[in-house]
Order: structure tokens, then sequence, then C-alpha cells
């Protein structure tokens, strides 16, 4: 028997949470704004569980995200050759940035991030309630993320994900109480989604409004379900609180049609042309300075070309060198930088990741440990897992860097 909604509010364990009730469509909304480090949070969700009749339970989850939770030991399955093979080394390195900084969160704090979200799954699951997943894909998120910032933006970006790993042990406890009042992923990218309005835009804004739409969706789909001394269907939606004022007003106002606006904002935004065609061009002009040269003088030819092996070889071999790499994905990484404008395909750093993951290959215990060596800066060296996505990205870097170094010492050279 549930009680009234006065005494749920009154309950000791939801004294001072954040929670907003919004009717649409028939449908009362519960929402709960929690804080991802916070054992209340949880006991706020078990509270309304116990008390309140619901029809269905959503979080602030996507799939790939629920699912790390259910099978917390589901990244040891990774196939490294086949992330490597797919292009998807950078997205899983950023993705393990992020999962450091989740765990010096836990460390201080002595919360899971994400517990309460666990306390309302598992709450749907042992009532026999359907559990809606309605937060966009993680991936998604953080491609929208990059794609919406400019050129130089993403520097700053990278060297924020980079000294969130390497630069302190220890998260402040101001960063834990500021992670209680807003988003997992805005506070991994604090500095720079308050100082950029479209990073802030796809980490919340786009989010929030993915989230109402994605409710409205489900209610569409969903059977009416006859709840206890209820008339509505009554829909528990646990929430990060940083995302509780903009979900409940779009809730309120929000008018497209749900399925086409979720459609909307799951799409990944295309790559931008004109890097690459920017960097082909700068090839291009790289080889016909070479090509020139060869024209004037077979010497000066021959000493353009060579400048072009030792440059983009050597840089890249140099970012395999940095990552600690084996001497064979060092001379792999030299060998394939040079020769990338005519095999277009795996990078350079994909050749030399797939070298030394093959030379040396990931051990179970460097699954086993993998969380928990990333969180500490030289862990990325000696874990063979981690160490293969360092090649990966440094030599990726060396090679970008040789190429433009190349092109500069030879037009220099013809002048």
């Amino acid at each position: 028997m549930s009680v009234s909604e006065t005494e749920v509010t009154l309950l000791p364990a939801l004294q001072g949470q954040p929670i907003e009730r919004v009717q649409r469509d028939g449908v009362e909304y519960v929402v709960l704004g929690t804080a991802h480090v916070s054992r209340s949070s949880m006991e706020a969700v078990d509270a309304l569980l116990a008390h309140e009749p619901f029809d269905a339970v959503a979080v602030e989850l996507c799939e790939s995200r629920a699912q790390s939770m259910r099978d917390p030991e589901a990244f040891k399955q990774m196939d490294l050759f086949k992330v490597i093979r797919q292009g998807k080394a950078g997205m899983v390195a950023a993705s393990l940035v992020l999962s450091t900084f989740q765990k010096r969160l836990a460390d201080k704090s002595g919360i899971q991030p994400g517990a309460e979200m666990k306390a309302a799954m598992d709450g749907a699951t042992q009532r026999n309630l359907p559990l809606w997943l309605i937060d966009r894909e993680v991936g998604t998120t953080l491609k929208r993320a990059w794609r919406s910032v400019g050129f130089w933006q993403r520097f700053g970006l990278l060297g924020g994900l980079l000294a969130s790993v390497f630069e302190r042990e220890e998260i402040e406890q101001a960063e834990i109480e500021k992670l209680k009042q807003g988003d997992l992923l805005e506070s991994a990218f604090s500095e720079f989604a308050s100082e950029s309005k479209p990073l802030y835009e796809s980490l919340i804004g786009e989010r929030d409004a993915f989230m109402a739409a994605r409710l409205r969706q489900e209610v569409a789909q969903s059977v009416p379900v006859e709840s206890a001394g209820t008339q509505n269907r009554r829909v528990l939606v646990v929430i990060g609180a940083g995302h509780l004022k903009g979900l409940c007003t779009l809730l309120r106002e929000q008018q497209e049609d749900p399925a086409g606006k979720v459609a909307e904002l799951a799409t990944t935004p295309a790559k931008a042309r004109w890097p690459k065609w920017l960097a082909a061009a700068l090839v291009l002009l790289v080889f016909a300075a070479i090509a020139w040269a060869f024209h004037r003088n077979a010497a000066l030819g021959t000493q353009a070309l060579m400048a072009w092996v030792l440059f983009t070889g050597g840089f890249a071999a140099i970012g395999a060198l940095a990552a600690g790499g084996h001497p064979l994905s060092i001379l792999a990484a030299f060998i394939a930088a040079p020769i990338k404008p005519f095999r277009p395909g795996i990078p350079a750093g994909g050749i030399s990741a797939m070298a030394e993951a093959w030379v040396r290959r990931p051990r179970v215990v460097d699954f086993d440990t993998l969380r928990d060596d990333i969180v500490h800066w030289s862990g990325w060296w000696k874990n063979r897992v981690a160490r293969t996505l360092l090649n990966f990205f440094l030599v990726s870097v060396g090679t970008i860097v040789g190429e433009y170094s190349a092109g500069i010492h030879i037009f220099k050279s013809l002048i």
C-alpha cells in the first residue's frame, strides 16, 4: 500500500533531495536529481521505489554504460586488434581516461560513481518494472562534443584529458562537491564546458533534449498499465542533478516528434572534409617539391626524399619510443609513416600499435588490472593494453609532426 506524496516527501531519505513532478500526456514523471557520488542518492532511489507506485523506471544511462554496470568485467574481452583495425583506438583511449576520473572519484568519496543508477536498475528488476535507458550513447556524445569545437580548442580538450591522468594523483574535495551538483561528463570537461557553449550544448543541452524525447517515445510505445491508487501512469526518472532543470523544462515544453528528435540527436555529424583536403594538398605540395628537386638536380631530389623519410619516420619512431614501444613497433612506425600517403587505411599509429600488441601480447593480468593501473600515469607504460593505446596515439602525433617538419625543411632547401 502506498503512502501520500506529502508523506513520501517527509521520509528521512528524501529530505533535501531535488525532486520534480511533471505531468504530461497522462503521465506523471517523478524526476529525481541525484548526486553521482553520494550515498544519500542511493537511499533516495530506494525510498521512492519502496513508497510510491511506478509503472516504469528510467535512468540516465545508455546501453553501453548500462552493460558496463551489469558486467564490469566485460572490457576484459576487448579485442585490441579489432579495435585498432576499426579505428576505435582513440575512442577506447578516451573512455579509459574518463574511467580513471571515475576511479579516482570512487577512491576519494568511497562511493562508486553511478551507484544510484545501479540501485534504480536493481529496483526495477526486483519489482518487474520496465527499465528505460534514456541517455544518448556515450560514444556519440563524445564524438559530437569533439566535432562541436574548433581545431585549436581540440588541443585544449586533449590537454585537459591528459592532464587529468598525468598531472595529479588526488582529486580535490571541491571537485567532489561540484560533481554532486552536476553531470559526470560535464565535470570531466568542466573547464572547457563552462567556456565553450558548443561543448556545453553537446554534453548537457543536447542530452537534456534527447532524454526528454526518449521518455516521450517510451511512453508512446508502451501499453498503458493501471497502477494501484493512481489514474495516470507514473514513471520514476533518475538523472544527475545537472540535468534536472533542463530535462523538466523540456518535458513540459518540447513539441517535436519524439522519434524524430531522438534520431536527429543520435546521429554523428559528418566529419569536416577540409582538414583531409588540406592535409592531402600539403602532401601533394611536398611531393611536387620533391619532384621539382629531382628535376633540378638528382642529388637535391635525393636529399629531399631522404628528408621526407627521416622526418616522418623519425618522429613516428620517437612517438613509439616515448610510448615504451618494443623495437619492432618502433621499426614499424619508422617504415609505415613515410609511406602513409600511398597506403590509405590503417594509419602508421595503428600499424605500430598492432606490432606492439603482437610482440607483447596483453596478458590476462593486464586486463584485470587495467582500470587500476591507468589511474597513475606510470600505469600507461606498465600495462600492456594501455601501452598499446598510448603507442597508437603518440605515433599518430609523431607522424603528423614529421610531415609538417619535412615539408618545411624541403621547401626551405629549394629556396
